[in-house]
């Protein structure tokens, strides 16, 4: 399973979020191919590496052509406050939004905007990602207003800002395989913001009503002004399966630059990581049992379920049992806390009416999962690290699909892989 650790520890906006995931990987030219084909103009996208506070992280920034300024992000994200009605609004990063530009004020809904991610070539996972997204805004922003969500209007320009970082937030985590997401509590800061409400406290409306109605949990910093936008808000919302487990593997990470400077670094840290069950992560149990009463066909079917039973690892050994009779040695790894799992599993799926087990220490290397550009395309491998050892190892089905694409012996695609650092 693909998971994702969000430490907010310097807020979290829809700018920041699209950065840290492009960061680890997610494609960027599907992405802008993915927002050209909802047919929404009057913006084009800068991205690119920055540093904050000395940490390299990536930036995602959409400027909007009917302003004459790069659009910093307010609410709803680094764009973000997505508003309704037509009265300025002035918020939290770096650029302002500034509406008096010559720039047509058109609203849209909440059934508008659901139309425009409808008719975009996005998988149907990230459709109903952005629409859930949009719909903790649309639904916040209600509240607040005291209308019925149908009601509630969307300025043209905020409009744009929320639907391009909403997107490509839902995009992207649908792109790299997401399949589970935790947040670290979402931490803001003090001061006020400025926004169609007139000067507000910091969260924003629209944010303390997201945090309200969700579990997310809010951590007030030093730093003055506004750390979290309601775009990031929601995406935290929709996306959150709570806090993070206490003991994992990070295999890959990434930053997403946001546009102010506190003493923090303004960034947004996204690891993909790999959890690991409580008293498990410095151990595993090797189950063992000698068989010599299954054909080769069982055994195969054997070595099958245990795998599907979350074995770590499992092989036949040959050996010799009494009166010289040929047989196998099954053994197999599982975590702690799987032992009485895959003990009934080979107890279900072997002849054998006993299994040995022994508690084992193993020292695992630090895995990062990655690609190399090849003549070939890129080609997934695995980084391995401990202290001063490293290893890559390419992925098989990887460079097998891509000795198939290309007609060529696989070893080829190794070698090619291998050459490239």
């Amino acid at each position: 399973m693909k998971t994702l650790y969000l430490e907010c520890y310097s807020g979290i906006s829809g700018d920041m979020t699209v950065a840290a995931l492009l960061d680890l990987g997610a494609d960027e030219q599907k992405l802008r191919a993915a927002l050209a084909s909802l047919g929404v103009g009057g913006y084009h996208l800068h991205t690119g590496r920055v540093t904050k506070r000395g940490i390299s992280a990536f930036d995602f920034d959409v400027h909007l052509e009917a302003q004459e300024h790069p659009h910093e992000h307010h609410h709803m994200d680094g764009h973000d406050h997505t508003h309704a009605h037509e009265h300025p609004h002035d918020h939290s990063h770096d650029h302002t939004h500034d509406h008096s530009c010559g720039h047509a004020h058109e609203h849209r809904n909440f059934a508008d905007i659901v139309a425009i991610i409808n008719r975009g070539a996005l998988t149907p996972r990230a459709k109903e990602l952005a629409k859930q997204i949009f719909a903790l805004v649309a639904k916040a922003e209600s509240k607040v207003h005291g209308l019925p969500v149908e009601e509630v209007h969307f300025h043209e320009v905020g409009a744009v800002d929320s639907i391009v970082d909403i997107v490509a937030a839902a995009f992207c985590l649908d792109n790299l395989g997401i399949e589970k997401v935790y947040c670290s509590p979402l931490y803001e800061g003090t001061g006020t913001v400025k926004c169609q409400h007139g000067i507000m406290p910091v969260p924003a409306p629209a944010t303390a009503e997201i945090i309200a109605s969700s579990s997310l949990s809010m951590t007030i910093t030093d730093n003055f002004g506004e750390m979290v936008t309601p775009t990031g808000a929601a995406i935290a919302a929709a996306v959150s399966a709570g806090a993070p487990p206490k003991s994992f593997s990070i295999l890959k990470t990434g930053y997403g630059a946001g546009k102010k400077e506190f003493e923090r670094a303004n960034v947004l840290r996204a690891h993909l990581i790999e959890e690991r069950r409580e008293g498990s992560s410095d151990g595993v149990v090797k189950l063992e049992c000698n068989i010599d009463n299954m054909t080769g066909e069982q055994l195969g079917y054997a070595m099958e379920q245990l795998f599907d039973a979350e074995a770590l690892d499992a092989w036949f050994t040959p050996i010799q049992m009494k009166k010289n009779r040929p047989a196998v040695l099954l053994s197999v790894l599982c975590r702690p806390d799987r032992l009485e799992k895959l003990t009934a599993c080979i107890l279900a799926h072997t002849g054998t009416i006993g299994v040995r087990y022994t508690p084992m220490r193993r020292i695992e290397m630090q895995r990062e999962a990655d690609e190399v550009q090849t003549a070939y395309g890129a080609v997934k491998v695995k980084r391995s690290r401990w202290g001063a050892v490293e290893k890559t190892a390419v992925e098989y089905e990887s460079a097998r699909e891509k000795a198939r694409e290309w007609d060529v012996p696989i070893s080829e695609i190794y070698r090619a892989a291998r050459s490239e650092k």
